[in-house]
């Protein structure tokens, strides 16, 4: 690991633009389930299929549905050493942007500013009625009521991520397009790259090294084309890295 690491440091100091892509695994170390994991959030036995009750057509019907899972998995949380390690490579200037699968927030509280989130952020609700937008935090009645409303206009509250049945928001995966295409460095860890149309988004790099880091092996495409795999905890893997650039 030690030569791994001290290889992805280097890389991270002489690139003149890197770009970071990351999915579920970079927040399990924060106590967040990924989703296709043995213990994940996709294979947990529910009287409705989370893939059902997270598609937007569901949720138009029976939105307690969702509310009733949020309750149950959103808890506290706190970034980890890949969100920390991240957001300082981009104060020092090291980091062009974030790219993330995940809708915790968590990159954010971290310290990053440049995120580009594919599939929204449930920290942020939005009224299906006048289209207001609220933190979480102002609407304590997300976490008591069956389903929590506007308090500007009543009408039902909704998570601004992107459901299944949804197109992704094109100003995101425009922004998201246009960094990788443009990276030299691309570092792509905990996701297992089988989730489209995000996944695709690997075919726009033509930089010199792609990196990734996962615990399992991702598509067959990505690992043959990838100039370094590192298999350890992404956050450990991102508190070494730190280490080698100080």
């Amino acid at each position: 690991m030690t030569s791994d690491i001290s290889t992805l440091a280097n890389w991270i100091h002489t690139s003149p633009s890197t770009v970071f892509f990351g999915g579920a695994g970079v927040s399990t170390e924060s106590g967040i389930p990924d989703f296709r994991g043995a213990n994940g959030f996709y294979f947990q036995e529910r009287t409705i299929p989370l893939e059902q009750v997270l598609s937007i057509d569901f949720f138009s019907v029976h939105p307690e549905a969702y509310w009733e899972w949020f309750r149950e998995v959103h808890k506290p949380v706190e970034p980890n050493g890949a969100h920390r390690a991240l957001a300082a490579l981009e104060s020092d200037g090291l980091l062009d942007c974030v790219i993330t699968q995940n809708i915790d927030g968590l990159h954010q509280r971290a310290g990053s500013n440049q995120v580009w989130e594919l599939h929204g952020n449930w920290e942020h609700l939005l009224c299906t009625a006048c289209g207001a937008g609220y933190p979480l935090s102002a609407i304590p009645e997300a976490f008591e009521e069956l389903v929590p409303t506007c308090p500007r206009c009543h009408g039902q509250l909704r998570p601004d991520i992107v459901m299944y049945g949804e197109a992704l928001n094109e100003e995101v995966i425009s922004g998201a397009v246009q960094a990788i295409a443009q990276a030299d460095l691309l570092i792509v860890a905990g996701t297992s790259l089988v989730v489209y149309p995000a996944a695709g988004l690997l075919n726009y790099f033509s930089g010199s090294h792609l990196v990734l880091m996962n615990a399992t092996p991702t598509n067959a495409d990505a690992d043959a084309d990838a100039d370094l795999i590192i298999r350890d905890p992404v956050a450990q893997s991102f508190e070494a890295v730190m280490k080698e650039l100080s």
